[in-house]
């Protein structure tokens, strides 16, 4: 199964969190699975801990790439058809990071693996 994590899972996952549910940490230490996170995610993170918003055990550019590496996360690049499919999308969910993440899940045939139920409201699968 290929699986795209949202920025928020990518982030609890990275820290061990307890917001984290114990269906998408096994869904994402299983082997058989191919786990990506978007290079959306990482502009994100990198917009928000540049804000101030968010506190990381590390800088993301040393943080993102470590623990992907360390756990077997493959990054997906932002294409041009995701891009555009992305403003295609209906507006019941504006934040434009998740937006380009849905894109992209349903462009490359994904699963995401997300909290948000606003990610319910577009055609894609989910787990949580």
């Amino acid at each position: 199964m290929k699986l795209l994590l949202d920025t928020c899972t990518f982030l609890w996952f990275q820290a061990d969190a307890p917001e984290l549910s114990a269906k998408a940490r096994a869904a994402i230490l299983d082997p058989a699975n191919e786990v990506f996170l978007s290079a959306v995610s990482g502009w994100e993170i990198g917009r928000k801990y540049a804000r101030g918003d968010l506190e990381l055990p590390a800088r993301p550019e040393a943080l993102i790439p470590q623990v992907r590496v360390d756990s077997g996360i493959l990054s997906l690049p932002l294409t041009e058809e995701e891009a555009i499919s992305a403003e295609k999308l209906p507006l019941h969910h504006r934040d434009p990071f998740d937006r380009m993440i849905m894109a992209q899940a349903l462009v490359q045939g994904m699963l995401v693996v997300t909290p948000d139920p606003a990610f319910g409201a577009y055609p894609v699968r989910l787990l949580w």
